[in-house]
């Protein structure tokens, strides 16, 4: 499976007011493993920036007014995401912005690009119920690194969110899952090779086996009843 992890930034919180993307960053993973492609772009909205906005993200319409509108950026942001599994956190209010840029290009919507639409947000909502479950706290409850975040900004996050995503799915926690080798026990055509016949038996002596039942004896008291590999409960 080819997933896309999102994230954008914004010039306020609701585009049904005239709010627009600003900023669009996208990191590609295959096989759960982050690969070296990515998609990043900062996008003129053609309008001014709302107070509270700027000071999460630091992005001014001055710096943005040389960036190319969203028109202009859209066919390659289609090419990189369609049929992928977008992986998003906090996805309502992410496609709520990209569905309402593609409308506004008379297109269909965004998330009709996707093959799965995963919403971090909701998972680590059920995952950790009644917890603080934001980038920034996913972050740090898997001891994930973002001292160099200062601000938010769409491609920094969409590669933390990747790192959290992944720590979440509980996969690639442990490295050395890729030094296992899996031909050993195989022989030259990967069929299982016959097990040694040349075992050497070693039986346990009386004094061992009436240590054993003693034990068993002693168990059996404490708990007031048999041990369940007790001959009594072991007989077919």
């Amino acid at each position: 499976m080819r997933q896309v992890i999102l994230d954008t930034e914004t010039t306020g919180l609701n585009p049904a007011t005239g709010d627009r993307i600003i900023e669009i960053g996208c990191v590609e993973m295959i096989g759960r493993r982050l690969t070296d492609r990515t998609f990043h772009y900062y996008i003129n909205p053609e309008r001014d920036i709302d107070a509270g906005a700027f000071a999460v993200h630091g992005l001014s319409r001055e710096f943005l007014s040389d960036k190319p509108i969203f028109a202009n950026i859209v066919e390659q942001l289609i090419e990189f995401v369609d049929g992928a599994e977008i992986v998003i956190h906090n996805a309502a209010f992410d496609l709520g912005f990209l569905d309402n840029e593609f409308a506004l290009l008379k297109r269909p919507p965004f998330r009709n690009l996707a093959a799965k639409i995963t919403d971090t947000l909701l998972d680590a909502r059920q995952m950790f119920p009644g917890k603080r479950n934001s980038l920034d706290a996913l972050c740090e409850r898997f001891s994930i690194s973002n001292q160099h975040r200062t601000l938010h900004g769409a491609l920094l996050d969409a590669q933390l969110l990747a790192e959290v995503y992944v720590s979440m799915t509980r996969g690639q926690e442990d490295l050395s899952i890729d030094l296992i080798d899996y031909t050993v026990g195989t022989d030259a055509s990967g069929h299982t090779k016959a097990l040694p016949t040349d075992f050497k038996i070693l039986a346990a002596s009386e004094d061992d086996l009436a240590q054993h039942e003693k034990i068993l004896a002693e168990i059996a008291k404490a708990s007031k009843k048999d041990s369940v590999w007790s001959p009594l409960n072991t007989a077919s």
